[in-house]
């Protein structure tokens, strides 16, 4: 297992394949090599010419193997990411030809096939591959995967349809890392995967111009003119479906079949130098591949070395969690020989804490945080073995999910066949009464219904309304064989190369070995569903291996997280998330929407499902990592000097006929936990200390002329604890209606918010606020404004809603104004007093608090000497922003004699 690299049309560019290798290193840390071809033109810079990189994970032939692969006439030049596990026939085979090998590698042998059957040899290999390959003889690169699509093959082209400059590798990192190809959101993706929870069914990625080679593809690239093009090696696609009409009637020889395949298949996954384990999650599917490879250990079978004396499983478990499988994985434990047993408890802290290299291993949006059972069991798998076999793929072909009961069905009404569809549907009734049960109930529970259309902004998703996605609805097998290569199984086996890769291990799916697939699909449908029975092949073949408990399973878990506690434990960093400035900005969903459908939800008032909100998160999280350029907005200058403006602000200004220069502080974060004074005090400590080696004009501006502290309300109400974060906020229905009825503005300024409201509402109560907007309303007719807050107290009027641009506990935080202003002037003034020299604190005229923005200014509290009229004239173009400047005081100094 490993991982490959590499371009078409740049010249000899070794600094550009270092790049892209050092972004897979995790994939192969076992080694790395390069190999740069030769131009075919003249412009040596672009046509023709090929680079190929390779990350390698040493598990077979580890003395030998390494790649770049070269042949012995040095024509034909290969890398590859996998295992072909029928490579010890293929040699012998080729062996039979005349052919000679020096290793004994499964690499040399995709190589020597390559150079004898061309690229027909690709649909002769039963294994996992992507790979790239120089036939230098043939003019060509070709480029190939395996037939299931378990190892991933990502490319992009650089150049033109007509001069072509391809990248290509395991990874989307890699091609983006090279700054050939922009970081882009493929928006019909985005829509698709939001809209109806898809993803991976077409050739197109997450990112626009990055696309992925789909199972069973190749491309093939002419190195004299750079034109390429794709197309099937394989058809087995259509040998499945062609298969699933013979319909081999089910008996135990059937049965006996299938074991002896399946079995094979495991044991040929055992095959390895290096540790081989299991993963169990407890399910049907897992727990086969341990009781067989226990069985084959029992039995003493060739070419277990791997295994060792006892075979190692990780399982992920979740203590009293409602999706908890340990009880099953434990009965699978119990029937087992020498078994090493390892369990993982994934927790919401933990997932907090490795959230961002999830998202970032995933490199693509995913439809529910399940994966991260399977991220923290490679985590640990690594530590103790290297490779690792699992049960992917057997829900996909063995109708594993509860919708194929319903194409079966489906299939046998068309079909006319009264007597199979009685017997199965009365077979399948109590699976049938638990999922109407869980409907009925939320039908009846009155909970508002939510769904991810009504999040999204309408004239973005406009843009895609002709975007549909559908199943095959009665055709059993159809339906399995579509989900195997488009619909289900491709974003699975992302998962699992991903996670497994992050780690460096490599991930084995015995299940799709494809013989056993091509034999399971030449069988009637009984061996799929009969008697209410999915997997009935499966469940029988394993009969005597299993406890009963896991053979007669009829509820489906899966490898996943507890998802809907964990968000409710993880609501304080969703909230933050959702009420960050880059979730606001984005075009693609309404935020407030998605804030009231999340409170709804964690109140138990809607019916939302946790996924929707995961695919929110994930997509925000993905472009925070992949797309957005860490860029500070305009209104931003990091480390900005205590000598100059804000951006698009000015140090000077005229109130009450005095000329004021105003210097803005950069400050850090201010929280519960700040004490106000010394800070504040420091910050104006900062500024004289620093004046020696300011700008003269500052220094001229600052000598000898009267000064003033003038300080954001905001800190003050956040250091008093009069800032509550919403999550703490329980919101009234009187407070939801009320607020609909207020101007939301951009800055989150106001009532316009549900949790402004009833912060509104508990500081002087509901008769009052509704008293209050009937008077504004009657205001309204007279023409009088601001009548509301006449009644109801100014006090109100400083309450600001979460701003989303801002720092801290601002951009997720309601805030009261602050308690006792003028005190909060006095103590800042006499911290300052007692901190700094005298000759400075000579000419200090005293503090007021401000709340400045964009709408108005408010004097809320001072000790100074000069008029409230002139106060807030002299911060009424607020200068010190409500962004992120991180400028909530300032130092203001009157260059003419102020007027007290």
């Amino acid at each position: 297992m490993c991982g490959i690299a590499g371009y078409y049309g740049f010249g000899q560019d070794r600094a550009l394949l270092e790049t892209m290798n050092s972004c897979i290193q995790h994939r192969g840390p076992d080694g790395e090599g390069y190999y740069l071809s030769e131009s075919t033109s003249a412009d040596s810079n672009s046509v023709g010419s090929v680079g190929l990189a390779h990350r390698r994970l040493a598990i077979v032939d580890r003395a030998h193997g390494q790649e770049p692969m070269v042949s012995a006439d040095g024509q034909t030049i290969l890398i590859y990411n996998g295992e072909v596990y029928n490579y010890r026939e293929l040699r012998a085979e080729l062996e039979g030809l005349g052919r000679a090998f020096t290793t004994v590698s499964d690499t040399e042998v995709v190589l020597q096939a390559y150079e004898e059957w061309g690229t027909d040899a690709f649909d002769r290999f039963n294994g996992m591959f992507g790979l790239a390959i120089l036939d230098r003889a043939k003019g060509r690169l070709v480029l190939a995967r395996d037939h299931f699509g378990i190892k991933p093959l990502y490319w992009a082209n650089a150049g033109s349809e007509h001069e072509p400059q391809l990248l290509f590798a395991s990874e989307i990192k890699p091609i983006l890392a090279t700054g050939k190809i922009e970081a882009k959101p493929n928006e019909r993706i985005l829509y698709r995967y939001l809209r109806y929870r898809i993803h991976d069914d077409t050739a197109e990625t997450f990112f626009e111009g990055v696309n992925k080679l789909l199972p069973g593809e190749m491309m093939t690239v002419d190195l004299g003119t750079g034109r390429f093009r794709i197309s099937s090696f394989t058809r087995l696609r259509e040998e499945l479906e062609e298969l699933s009409k013979v319909g081999t009637p089910y008996t135990p020889d059937v049965v006996d079949e299938y074991r002896r395949r399946f079995t094979e298949a495991i044991r040929l996954r055992l095959n390895s130098e290096v540790p081989v384990g299991s993963a169990l999650s407890g399910g049907l599917d897992s727990s086969a591949v341990v009781v067989t490879i226990n069985r084959l250990m029992q039995e003493k079978a060739e070419g277990l070395e791997a295994v060792g004396a006892k075979q190692n499983t990780f399982s992920a478990v979740f203590p009293n969690a409602i999706n908890d499988e340990e009880a099953y994985a434990d009965a699978a434990i119990a029937v087992c020989e020498d078994i090493e047993a390892h369990k993982i408890k994934p927790t919401p802290e933990s997932f907090d804490a490795d959230l961002e290299d999830f998202v970032r291993t995933m490199e693509e949006p995913i439809i529910s945080s399940g994966p991260y059972a399977q991220y923290c069991v490679m985590r640990e798998a690594a530590k103790h073995v290297t490779v690792l076999l699992d049960g992917q793929g057997a829900d996909e072909m063995m109708a594993g999910y509860i919708p194929y009961y319903f194409a079966y069905l489906r299939q046998l009404k068309d079909d006319g066949d009264v007597a199979t569809l009685a017997r199965e549907s009365s077979s399948s009734l109590d699976i049938f009464y638990r999922l109407g049960r869980f409907r009925l109930k939320g039908m009846a529970s009155g909970k508002k219904a939510v769904s991810m259309a009504t999040l999204l902004k309408r004239d973005w998703a406009q843009k895609f309304s002709g975007e549909s996605f559908g199943n095959i609805p009665a055709n059993l097998k159809l339906r399995l064989i579509d989900d195997l290569f488009a619909k289900s199984l491709p974003s699975l086996l992302r998962y699992e190369d991903k996670n497994t890769m992050r780690f460096s291990l490599e991930g084995r799916v015995p299940f799709l070995d494809k013989e056993v697939v091509k034999y399971l699909f030449s069988l009637s449908d009984e061996a799929i569903i009969k008697e209410g029975w999915n997997k009935r092949v499966l469940r029988d073949a394993t009969r005597g291996l299993l406890p009963e408990m896991i053979s007669n399973r009829r509820n489906k878990i899966g490898f996943t997280t507890p998802e809907a506690e964990w968000f409710k434990l993880m609501k304080e960093r969703i909230y933050k998330i959702f009420m960050s400035n880059s979730f606001y900005s984005r075009p693609y969903w309404d935020r407030e929407q998605v804030l009231t459908a999340f409170e709804e939800y964690l109140n138990g008032k809607n019916d939302a499902d946790t996924m929707i909100f995961w695919r929110l998160l994930n997509v925000e999280l993905w472009f925070r990592e992949f797309i957005d350029k860490n860029e500070a907005p305009a209104d931003v200058k990091a480390g900005k000097s205590d000598y100059e403006a804000n951006p698009g602000k000015e140090l000077d200004i005229v109130s009450g006929g005095v000329r004021f220069r105003r210097y803005p502080l950069q400050t850090d974060v201010f929280a519960r936990s700040t004490e106000l004074a010394p800070a504040v005090s420091a910050y104006v400590e900062r500024f004289f200390s620093g004046l020696p080696e300011a700008p003269e004009e500052a220094r001229k501006a600052v000598e000898g002329h009267p000064w003033y502290l003038l300080v954001s309300e905001k800190i003050v109400a956040i250091t008093q604890g009069r800032s509550f974060p919403v999550w703490e906020i329980e919101v009234s229905p009187a407070a939801r209606v009320l607020s609909k009825f207020v101007t939301r503005t951009p800055a989150g300024i106001g009532l316009g918010s549900p949790w402004s409201m009833q912060i509104a509402i508990n500081e002087v109560g509901l008769p009052l606020i509704v008293k209050a907007a009937a008077a504004s309303v009657v205001g309204k007719f007279q023409g009088k404004s601001g009548v509301f807050y006449d009644v109801v107290g100014h006090n109100i009027n400083a309450i600001d809603g979460a701003t989303p641009y801002s720092l801290g506990a601002a951009s997720n935080s309601v805030k009261l104004a602050p308690k006792d202003p003028d005190v909060v002037a006095r103590s800042l003034s006499a911290a300052v007093r007692a901190l700094l020299p005298a000759d400075v604190t000579a000419t200090f005229g005293g503090t007021a608090i401000m709340d400045a923005n964009d709408l108005g200014v408010v004097v809320m509290g001072h000790d100074t000497a000069l008029p409230k009229e002139t106060i807030a004239g002299m911060f009424k173009d607020n200068p010190q922003g409500q962004g992120s400047q991180a400028t909530p005081m300032s130092l203001v100094f009157a260059q003419d004699a102020p007027a007290e």
